[in-house]
């Protein structure tokens, strides 16, 4: 079974890489997909974002990085995926996400959304939240693999380092 992991992913934490290591054991094939939401202000281009996920994904056989826009239906449409995985943190996700999944069964009436819950120790974290501790100077090596800090450190000084 091929699933589609969508997401914005600005950027990738281990919240994230928790949830697609642990598809990749259940499932063939994961396309991790990068939402390009060009309305959204994003700290790494979608790119950056590929670049990044591919080189911490680079170990997975069976992961896929690539990007979308538009409804994401008519992107699993495309790639031939009707399986969605969706990562639940709080009370909270689980709202938007069930608003989520029956607007996009209620388009396309063959997708499923699955919802994985997030391990307690990631249930806090958020890409906004790293890229807040990290703008205030923080550790973030908890929250990130190391690439990631490197990386997003650069972009909160400028590019320069």
């Amino acid at each position: 079974m091929v699933v589609i992991y969508p997401g914005s992913f600005d950027p990738v934490t281990y919240g994230h890489l928790d949830i697609i290591d642990r598809c990749s054991k259940k499932f063939d094939k994961v396309i991790v997909s990068i939402l390009n939401n060009t309305s959204k202000k994003n700290m790494f281009t979608i790119e950056e974002r590929v670049q990044l996920l591919e080189k911490v994904l680079e170990k997975y056989d069976n992961v896929e990085v690539d990007t979308f826009s538009g409804l994401l239906v008519d992107y699993a449409r495309q790639k031939g995926c009707s399986t969605m995985i969706r990562g639940l943190r709080a009370v909270s996700d689980f709202e938007y996400e069930m608003q989520m999944a029956l607007v996009n069964k209620k388009l396309v009436d063959d997708i499923e959304t699955l919802f994985m819950v997030s391990r307690g120790r990631y249930a806090y974290l958020s890409s906004s939240i790293v890229k807040e501790v990290a703008i205030f100077g923080g550790d973030i090596s908890c929250f990130v693999p190391e690439i990631v800090e490197k990386e997003l450190r650069k972009k909160i000084k400028g590019g320069n380092e």
